[in-house]
């Protein structure tokens, strides 16, 4: 069980049976907001209240990394594309959508919806 705290922790849980040891997996130094598990489990997508995206890879147990920093418009969201986990997709509370390649962070394709985002 994955989850994180006001003040930016990413914490794991691991449950076995009645038995539960936490772990600090990282610090991200600012409020998490979402954590969006890849469809194959094997990345992590980590949305901070100011618009930073990170990735946290649970099986080689290192720092979570900066994909993507907020520019002139914080991202609201972000989701992996699905099949796979190569990719990943952003919207900014200005409204562009934005497609990324994880592994460097590049962006690959945006569009501007010309529509102020908001989160329900």
């Amino acid at each position: 069980l994955y989850f994180s705290a006001q003040e930016g922790m990413l914490f794991f849980y691991d449950i076995n049976g009645l038995q539960y040891e936490m772990k600090i997996c990282a610090d991200i130094l600012q409020p998490i907001s979402s954590l969006i598990f890849s469809p194959d489990y094997t990345t992590l997508l980590v949305v901070t209240d100011q618009g930073t995206v990170y990735t946290y890879k649970p099986a080689h147990s290192g720092e979570a990394v900066k994909l993507l920093d907020a520019c002139s418009s914080c991202f609201l969201a972000a989701d992996f594309l699905t099949p796979g986990d190569k990719y990943c997709v952003s919207v900014t509370i200005s409204g562009e959508v934005q497609v990324w390649f994880l592994e460097d962070g590049t962006c690959l394709s945006k569009l501007n919806l010309d529509v102020e985002v908001q989160v329900n």
